[in-house]
């Protein structure tokens, strides 16, 4: 077994240059999800070389489907039978996106069981949106210990509203609905760039939907699917963000190639008002012909804190996956900035590990911390949190902190960036990653 990896890093350097943003995690996600629909062969391009990705295709092959990597792309092929009894269950379980393949392998199984998802750890997620929503089409989820059962006798097209906008349940919802012949629609659907990467290959394999990039989605479905397609994954803006985020707390000039920027609006508002310099190119369009790009080139800035509490909503507001990247930008800012991380029960706690960098923060409940700014932070140790975002925050305060720092146990990052240290590396950051 591999051993643990540790990123080492030489912080309080200015860095520079130029960063492509890499691909959309949790589009790549979805679409290895959507991919099971499919019973022609799926060519997935500029395919992110990350975890997550790793443990989906680990699920994929151990079911049954030939998976295969040819550069940057992933080619799926189905094999004719899947079989859930192989399945890979430590794979499964290290992942929260392994809820996605309900909405696919209901097509494939009347009665079935996945091992119970894992992935980040933020408190209680509830799976009850995936079940209400599922429950429409005629579908059954029930929690059993360590695993989810879901049966079904006959599938319908239907109306379904979501009582909570979640990028997963919508997308669980549309791969339902995409194999259900007759019109169905989803109201209070999430907007969220996930779920339009999905959209943008569902319509690829020749499903009609409406409304993408609105909150009522109406799919048309067809009752099979069998097309040789070849899907490029968009650009990821939480990876722009983090980009954006180091750039800000060193103090430097960097150009964020490539970001998704109608998905980094409300952050970019923020940050101006904030005191932040910075410059957008004119747009392009990715290959999927449905997300708009821009080049963010930073300037180095003397920040204030933002007047309001910052806290996210749903698309098209501030992204709750890019909130915890105003913590460690806080720590730079003068005055005192209130975060609102409202949908996670614990993830405001991790925010406090910025305080072992000599950060000052206050938590006032599980949900609200309080940071004062401008700090000088300081080099240390520190074990990665076991949550994706707040790992990544913890690395961009360590580029701005004087002296030699360590990030014990980066599986947390590398589930979700691509490259990372390179990437950095080739920006002037002094890191390197070293395994025990």
């Amino acid at each position: 077994m591999q051993g643990e990896i540790n990123f080492v890093v030489d912080g309080g350097k200015s860095l520079s240059g130029r960063v492509e943003t890499s691909r959309s995690k949790n589009g790549a996600v979805a679409l290895l999800a959507a991919s099971l629909l499919n019973r022609g062969r799926t060519t997935l391009e500029h395919m992110p070389r990350i975890e997550e990705v790793n443990r989906l295709i680990e699920v994929l092959r151990s079911i049954g489907v030939e998976v295969e990597w040819r550069g940057t792309s992933v080619v799926i092929t189905p094999t004719g039978k899947i079989s859930l009894e192989t399945i890979d269950r430590a794979a499964a379980t290290r992942t929260r996106s392994i809820l996605m393949f309900i909405g696919s392998l209901i097509h494939v199984f009347k009665d079935f069981e996945l091992p119970q998802s894992g992935g980040c750890t933020l408190g209680l997620r509830s799976v009850r949106p995936h079940l209400l929503a599922l429950e429409k089409f005629g579908v059954e989820i029930e929690a059993l210990s360590g695993s989810y059962r879901i049966t079904h006798t006959k599938l319908f097209p239907a109306e379904v509203i979501l009582y909570e906008s979640s990028d997963t349940a919508t997308i669980n919802a549309l791969l339902a609905a995409a194999r259900i012949p007759g019109t169905s629609v989803i109201k209070y659907a999430s907007a969220n760039y996930q779920v339009q990467e999905t959209c943008g290959f569902l319509r690829a394999l020749g499903i009609s939907i409406e409304g993408i990039g609105s909150t009522t989605l109406t799919i048309h479905g067809i009752a099979e699917i069998n097309t040789d397609i070849s899907y490029s994954v968009a650009e990821d803006p939480t990876d722009a963000m983090f980009f954006i985020a180091a750039a800000i707390v060193t103090g430097s000039t960097v150009t964020v190639a490539a970001a998704p920027i109608e998905f980094l609006e409300v952050e970019l508002l923020i940050l101006e008002k904030m005191g932040l310099k910075f410059k957008t190119s004119k747009l392009r369009l990715s290959e999927n012909g449905i997300t708009k790009l821009a080049d963010i080139s930073i300037e180095p800035s003397e920040l204030v804190a933002f007047p309001e509490k910052i806290h996210a909503r749903p698309y098209p507001a501030l992204n709750i996956d890019n909130l915890p990247f105003f913590a460690a930008i806080a720590t730079q800012a003068r005055g005192t900035t209130l975060i609102h991380d409202w949908v996670y029960e614990k993830r405001a706690i991790y925010y406090t590990e910025l305080d072992r960098l000599g950060a000052t923060t206050i938590l006032h409940d599980p949900h609200r911390i309080s940071i004062e700014g401008p700090t000088k932070l300081k080099a240390a140790e520190v074990i990665c949190p076991p949550a994706l975002r707040p790992a990544t925050i913890v690395l961009v305060a360590m580029l701005a902190a004087k002296g030699r720092s360590t990030l014990r146990n980066v599986y947390s990052i590398n589930r979700g960036y691509e490259d990372i240290v390179h990437r950095l590396q080739l920006l002037g950051a002094s890191i390197e990653a070293h395994t025990d």
